[in-house]
């Protein structure tokens, strides 16, 4: 963990490298691409304000098969694979994370959590099993003559509903996110204070 001190008494701990900032913005960016053209084709009132209904569906349709790209060009990186690890293992301390955010017990004692606590792992599971959900059904309602139209049927029927889900928990994530302005400014430049990582993620160490 790199320390860099910025003023007398203030230190930053290095949380993320440029390319990990880079593959989340990216990331976000196309996902907000499928998100904005996706509630244009969907609502008339914006889809009679946008107008040129083709042009929005092509760029639908190339945001979201480009959206995996991002992620996996970012293989290349060893920390981001590092703390695609991190994500992937639940411990017993995100067990009682969880149960404590199930209760509504808001202490810190009670949320343990290393470099990411429990609902950051559900969460990044959640959209990245959706988005391959999301691109496979993609996928048959643009190549109509590959399956069957009851395939067909049931793919624009998954992949609309999950569409909505998805707006709801990126709202969600979003909303955490504008609550707090330290791991917003982690996220932007690679660095977060030390008070903060000791108590929002106590059990994170190098």
């Amino acid at each position: 963990m790199t320390l860099r001190a910025e003023a007398p008494g203030a230190v930053r701990l290095r949380r993320f490298t440029r390319a990990e900032r880079w593959i989340h913005r990216t990331t976000a960016a196309l996902m907000g691409v499928c998100v904005v053209t996706a509630a244009c084709l969907y609502l008339p009132q914006l889809a009679e304000l946008v107008g040129r209904r083709e042009l929005v569906v092509r760029i639908h349709e190339w945001a979201g098969l480009a959206l995996p790209a991002p992620v996996l060009a970012g293989l290349a990186s060893r920390a981001f694979r590092a703390d695609l690890g991190r994500l992937n293992r639940f411990g017993p301390h995100d067990k009682r994370w969880l149960r404590a955010a199930l209760r509504r017990d808001k202490r810190r004692a009670s949320r343990p959590a290393g470099k990411f606590n429990a609902g950051q792992k559900l969460y990044a599971a959640w959209i990245a099993g959706a988005t391959l959900v999301m691109l496979g059904t993609g996928v048959l309602m643009w190549f109509t003559h590959l399956t069957p139209l009851m395939w067909r049927t049931s793919a624009t029927f998954v992949h609309d509903w999950l569409a909505l889900t998805v707006g709801i928990v990126l709202a969600g994530h979003i909303g955490m996110a504008l609550a707090d302005p330290e791991a917003r400014r982690g996220l932007r430049t690679g660095t977060v204070g030390r008070e903060w990582a000791e108590r929002e993620h106590p059990l994170w160490r190098p």
